[in-house]
């Protein structure tokens, strides 16, 4: 079951000059920046209500978010939901024909289990779902 909208990720080039930008715009000091192996990507959150917005700049040129800069340029890259069991929302989703991008959950940022929905599966929206570990 999804439960919230979790975060807003947000693809940057540089994350020591983007936490500049929103530490004024959210009157925040700059977030912990937490560097996410498994998914080539240093990421820092700012929380807004029951939900937060996540910077992702990644650590490698072959990583997909650095493919997806290259073509799209810096913006919003995708929406996260939580939910309450991921493996069953996954089964639920593919009975429904919504097509994954990986077929199991991988370690996230910020303590959770992660997969991400391909964009042609929901008009051209990546959607990534989460949940605590």
């Amino acid at each position: 079951m999804i439960t919230k909208i979790n975060h807003i990720g947000i693809v940057v080039k540089n994350l020591g000059l983007s936490t500049e930008i929103f530490d004024k715009l959210f009157n925040q000091n700059s977030p912990e920046i937490e560097a996410v192996s498994e998914q080539q990507a240093n990421i820092a959150f700012y929380p807004v209500g029951q939900s937060s917005i996540e910077l992702i700049e990644s650590t490698s040129k072959d990583s997909t978010i650095s493919k997806f800069i290259e073509k799209r340029g810096e913006g919003i890259h995708h929406l996260c939901l939580e939910v309450e069991n991921i493996r069953e929302e996954m089964n639920r989703l593919k009975n429904l024909d919504f097509q994954f991008i990986n077929e199991h959950p991988t370690d996230g940022g910020d303590g959770f289990l992660v997969a991400f929905i391909h964009p042609k599966s929901a008009n051209g929206v990546l959607i990534e779902l989460a949940q605590k570990k």
